[in-house]
């Protein structure tokens, strides 16, 4: 039988390298999930860029964002934005903070995000902000207090996406699959709206009524397993790729040497002819 938090932790990873190996996140940002089998605990990589993230990275956490034993190594240092929502939403399995580049223009003017394509509706219409400014004063914007992950989660609300200014995005999801639908398919909309707005003319965006029927599709259709699936492949196809490079590059390489070889007899003997 398969042990369930060795294949939570599988499935985690597989979760920070499909996000950035899809552009949502770069070398900031992390995916958590709410621990398979107690809800007072949650797993977050050590510090380390997402891409590179394996299942033996993953700390355990309570929801105080405090890790249950030394981990002895590096840890995020907002991993409250993470602690702070699962306390406050039962419902919420994974969590996704990131600075995607799509997003940032939205976040810079206040500009609201809205929903201009049918896969745009899972960051919902309207999804609220937040301002760290506005209850803390001048910070270096990192979410790092237990306060200000509260305040985090209390914008969040019954929401699944709170825009963070000048700052990014935290996505909420039911599981950890969601969460990653969620954070790819909000960045694309967000992608399209601001190249709409660049236009200048009015954006057609979904209706309430549009956005709510097209906001079930990752629930109940075959949209959500089919996006992963075709995620994982992209990421096994990428982790394949160097080594296949690097065999063509010294098969060339082989290749060359053997014609250079079979050649050299007869440069020989040209030059004692020359001679």
């Amino acid at each position: 039988m398969p042990n369930a938090l060795d294949e939570a932790r599988r499935e985690l990873a597989l979760a920070n390298r499909i996000v950035a190996n899809e552009g949502i996140i770069d070398a900031f940002g992390h995916v958590s999930m709410r621990h398979p089998e107690n809800q007072n605990r949650y797993l977050l990589s050590r510090s380390r860029a997402p891409e590179l993230v394996t299942p033996d990275d993953f700390i355990e956490y309570d929801l105080e964002s405090q890790p249950l034993r030394d981990p002895g190594v590096g840890q995020y240092s907002e991993r409250v934005i993470h602690g702070e929502i699962y306390k406050a939403r039962p419902d919420v399995n994974s969590v996704c903070h990131h600075h995607c580049p799509a997003f940032m223009p939205l976040l810079a003017t206040g500009t609201d995000y809205m929903p201009v394509f049918h896969l745009g509706a899972v960051g919902g219409i309207r999804p609220p902000f937040w301002d760290q400014r506005d209850e803390f004063g001048d910070t270096n914007m990192l979410v790092v207090k237990p306060e200000e992950g509260a305040s985090l989660a209390h914008a969040l609300a019954k929401h699944w996406m709170v825009l963070m200014m000048r700052h990014g995005v935290t996505v909420a999801g039911t599981s950890v699959k969601d969460c990653v639908f969620r954070s790819v398919f909000s960045a694309r909309n967000a992608e399209y709206q601001v190249r709409a707005l660049t236009i200048g003319t009015e954006i057609a965006t979904l209706s309430p009524g549009e956005a709510k029927l097209a906001g079930q599709i990752s629930s109940k259709t075959t949209g959500l397993m089919r996006s992963w699936e075709y995620w994982s492949m992209r990421v096994a196809n990428k982790a394949a790729a160097p080594a296949s490079v690097a065999s063509k590059a010294g098969s060339s390489r082989t290749k060359t040497s053997r014609m250079r070889s079979k050649a050299s007899p007869k440069r020989a003997a040209k030059a004692r002819r020359r001679r």
